[in-house]
């Protein structure tokens, strides 16, 4: 694919599943699939910067959502080149220039509840009182039935394995159809919601007409992470954190949980649902 932004980057595909011998509640002998996990550990400009625990199934989108979401490089413009290699598990990101302050933005570390990731830098939950998405646009309860189906259906490593979360961005066309643009797995549900993110960079792709959906629970670093996307709707199957609801509301963020079949639940942000006229 041709990005729109001139970055080097390696494309280091590694296997994602790996086929195992177990015995069984009868001590049978069989074999069945577990999804790989590795560590990463990011180089910004040769300093070392944080050891993710990853599938690996997109290492350089990973590694740019995660600057990104973590605000350690202001634009992707800034950065030359990507270089993922497994043979010393390390990530190199080198920089045209910087103008960010990682020692004071790395000085303020909270630990959360994310698997996989589990820390935030500097003082993103206060920055969020500042932040508003802007009010619309709107979308048709059956763009989320369809959207729900699509997940379901969708040849996952989940189906194969277990053990991994994902996370998906569809694109809205209109208030009554979606289209799925990228769908990422990983061990941990940040690591697939910063894949989203870098590829979305890489994209050029703004936020506003996007919908995003994860399997975990939407707490306040996946609304977070949401709202620094510009994404309006925030879905999932599973359910929603108080601290999520109390910075979608003061976001305007739509979030809607318990995603299954024809079924949902909107906690916050409504009016941007077109409810059917059957319902």
């Amino acid at each position: 694919m041709a990005w729109p932004h001139k970055i080097e980057m390696s494309n280091a595909s590694v296997p994602l599943v790996h086929e195992v011998e177990i015995l069984d509640e009868a001590g049978r002998l069989k074999t069945t699939h577990i999804p790989g996990e590795r560590p990463l550990t990011i180089y910004l400009d040769k300093r070392e910067v944080v050891t993710l625990m990853t599938l690996g199934s997109a290492p350089e989108a990973l590694v740019l959502g995660y600057l990104r979401n973590q605000r350690l490089v202001e634009s992707i413009d800034d950065i030359e080149s990507i270089q993922v290699d497994w043979e010393t598990d390390s990530a190199a990101v080198k920089t045209r220039r910087s103008t960010v302050d990682i020692d004071a933005l790395t000085s303020k570390r909270v630990v959360t509840t994310g698997c996989g990731q589990g820390t935030m830098f500097g003082g993103l939950i206060e920055e969020m009182a500042r932040v508003r998405l802007s009010d619309g646009p709107e979308l048709a309860q059956e763009a989320i039935v369809t959207l729900v189906d699509t997940i379901r259906i969708h040849d996952t490593i989940y189906k194969k394995s277990g053990s991994v979360h994902a996370c998906a961005v569809f694109e809205r066309l209109g208030d009554q159809q979606v289209r799925l643009l990228h769908f990422i797995e990983d061990v941990g549900r940040h690591n697939a919601v910063d894949s989203i993110s870098g590829l979305m960079w890489l994209d050029n792709k703004p936020g506003r007409d996007l919908i995003f959906f994860t399997t975990g629970r939407l707490t306040s670093e996946m609304v977070i992470k949401g709202v620094q996307m510009g994404i309006p709707f925030l879905l999932t199957r599973s359910g929603v954190t108080l601290m999520g609801l109390e910075l979608a509301r003061q976001t305007n963020l739509t979030l809607i949980s318990r995603c299954s079949g024809k079924h949902f639940e909107i906690y916050n942000a409504p009016e941007r649902v077109i409810f059917s006229k059957a319902s």
